[in-house]
């Protein structure tokens, strides 16, 4: 022992040096003032290593600080560490995943111990990958130029931070629900604004996702928040939201959430001839629809008439307006302004009726066919001035003699009469100025049409009706320098009023939901376009929509297919779209700094079918 035994002057040179050592290589260590209380650090770059992705190396004790879609906050080494001192913003967009320390989590050991059973439980770490959203700039954030150094320190941003930074926090809002992967941070959408609503919502899922949940989710706030909404309910599920939610699971997930059944206040239209799904007390009106409010290539359009019967289609439009010319009926004096500015492209010719029509072209085929048949006539009017207008519905068959054609056309144009829902005696079409009032809520029920083509022509009309009351509305209001009443429609079924088979044949119709989709951006007017069958919406009809919820949706190319219409959705929030649970969707809106997870709260108010 006492070999072993150091002179005091001995250990005086060791500790010399090593202090000696220790200055010249700038001092005792101490930690970054940057790096206490980091919930993890940045690992160097690996040869598979993608731009805008880093790995993030967790201690065992801070795994569960960090969650699935956490924001952070990545330090990058200070100047006085080596490094350039800038700040970044990542979310987490794989992980947590556990690793083994010193070893790899297949080794043999690892393997063997697992399947026989054995404890075997080294120390481990967890490692997440996060992706970078930018570089801040004092409380700006902009597009990262460079990458955060290894061995920087991460933080978990606290509940505020993140709700700041996802951008989820607006007020006054509509909300969504809670963003999965972050507690109790409530994801919502400006109800002030035009960044959302007014620049139209695709919202779609298969059966089953809970597509009906967040429509009526929406209705109940756009209510409370004063926009008026319509809807277009082709199944009726909506026409009893006057009464509170009575599904238990529903009144439990509300419970859960910390919130309450409600009512919304709602007035049901229904075409006449047909029934609805409302029951009293609920407040309800019958309707009838003016033909001659409805464009001509917009009802060409929706008939699908071959290119011979569209040809005769406008012939017939343009004897009927010379009829009307002629027997003085419209434009009477003081009215061939009026007559000279209608925009057939946008509106009907009035006066113009479907029985009107099929008078002139029962005349017009009897002209054609040179007597072998003989048309019904309805009208007074044509009966009584029938040898005065001969000549002239004559003189528009030239050209267009092929009576198998005419016959063609007058069998969709008796089609169209027979669903007695234009100009109907004992209802008044609907008074559009009434659904546009602030909070107003309005359901039509069509669950009784029975025919994609009633639904269509609805929808049409009620579109156009709405475009031209708020845009009277909307110049009222910036006149008088007031804030202008948010109108939202919202469609369900989309897929079959503009469905990508008949797009092509459905030029003009689209144009003018095209219209009406860019002039309601700037006009408080948005579209809401609901279906379970989003691969037969037309890519036109996706590029018109900003705002997107989407539930669950199994099938690969339909997923393929939204992938190229929509952007700013990460693979990794893709590959999770399948297996979403009902409930669950993925929310991108411009007023979000990226697209998220969101648990979609329950609906407060009764469906009638909860899907």
């Amino acid at each position: 022992m006492e070999e072993l035994e150091q002179d005091p002057s001995e250990q005086d040179v060791i500790m010399n040096t090593l202090n000696a050592e220790i200055d010249n290589n700038g001092g005792p260590w101490e930690e970054d003032e940057n790096c206490k209380n980091a919930d993890g650090m940045t690992m160097f770059d690996l040869p598979g290593s993608q731009d805008n992705l880093l790995t993030i190396l967790l201690p065992k004790k801070n795994i569960r600080n960090i969650g699935a879609h956490s924001l952070l906050e990545i330090r990058s080494r200070t100047t006085q560490n080596g490094g350039d001192g800038r700040i970044y913003r990542g979310i987490v967009v794989a992980g947590p995943f556990h690793e083994p320390d010193g070893i790899r989590a297949d080794a043999h050991m690892m393997v063997t111990t697992t399947i026989n059973g054995a404890i075997f439980m080294p120390n481990f770490h967890g490692k997440v990958q996060v992706e970078l959203l930018g570089e801040m700039a004092g409380d700006v954030m902009m597009p990262p130029r460079f990458r955060p150094l290894p061995n920087s320190p991460v933080f978990v941003l606290s509940k505020e931070e993140t709700a700041k930074a996802l951008k989820v926090d607006a007020e006054p809002g509509i909300t969504l629900g809670v963003a999965i992967g972050h507690d109790d941070i409530e994801v919502k959408i400006p109800s002030d604004k035009k960044t959302v609503i007014p620049r139209h919502i695709g919202i779609l899922g298969t059966t089953g996702g809970g597509k009906s949940t967040t429509v009526s989710g929406l209705m109940s706030q756009f209510q409370k928040k004063g926009i008026a909404t319509i809807v277009i309910d082709t199944e009726g599920e909506y026409t009893h939201i006057d009464k509170p939610a009575s599904d238990e699971k529903m009144k439990m997930l509300l419970k859960r959430r910390g919130l309450k059944t409600e009512e919304a206040l709602i007035t049901v239209y229904h075409l006449i001839n047909r029934k609805t799904r409302a029951e009293k007390p609920t407040p309800t009106k019958e309707f009838t629809l003016s033909f001659s409010s409805l464009s001509p290539y917009a009802i060409a359009d929706l008939l699908g008439l071959t290119e011979a019967q569209y040809i005769r289609f406008f012939k017939t439009y343009d004897a009927a307006k010379r009829v009307l010319r002629d027997l003085q009926l419209f434009p009477k004096k003081g009215q061939e302004t009026q007559a000279l500015e209608i925009d057939e492209f946008d509106t009907g010719y009035p006066q113009i009726t479907i029985s009107l029509l099929t008078d002139v072209a029962g005349m017009m085929l009897d002209s054609v066919s040179q007597g072998t048949t003989t048309s019904i006539v309805r009208n007074d009017f044509i009966k009584g001035s029938k040898e005065r207008i001969s000549p002239t519905i004559a003189s528009f068959v030239k050209g267009v003699d092929s009576e198998s054609s005419w016959k063609a056309l007058l069998a969709k144009l008796w089609q169209l009469d027979r669903t007695k829902i234009f100009d109907t005696p004992g209802a008044n079409p609907i008074s559009f100025s009434e659904l546009i009032k602030p909070g107003s809520l309005t359901i039509i029920d069509l669950s009784d049409s029975d025919s994609t083509l009633i639904n269509n022509i609805v929808i049409a009309n009620l579109l156009r009706g709405l475009q031209v009351v708020q845009e009277q509305a909307y110049n009222e209001a910036v006149a008088k320098n007031k804030q202008p009443t948010p109108v939202s429609i919202i469609i369900e079924e989309a897929h079959e009023f503009l469905s990508k088979e008949r797009i092509g044949k459905m030029s003009n119709l689209f144009q003018q939901v095209a219209r009406i989709a860019r002039r309601g951006r700037k006009r408080w007017l948005g579209l809401v376009f609901v279906t379970q069958l989003p691969q037969h919406l037309p890519d036109e009809v996706l590029g018109l929509i900003n705002s997107f919820i989407l539930h669950k949706i199994s099938d690969a190319n339909v997923v393929s297919q939204l992938k190229r219409s929509i952007g700013g959705v990460d693979q990794g929030l893709w590959n999770r779209l399948p297996s979403l649970a009902p409930g669950q969707a993925i929310v991108c809106a411009p007023s979000l700094s990226r697209s998220m997870l969101v648990a979609i709260d329950p609906s407060p108010c009764k469906l009638l079918m909860v899907d």
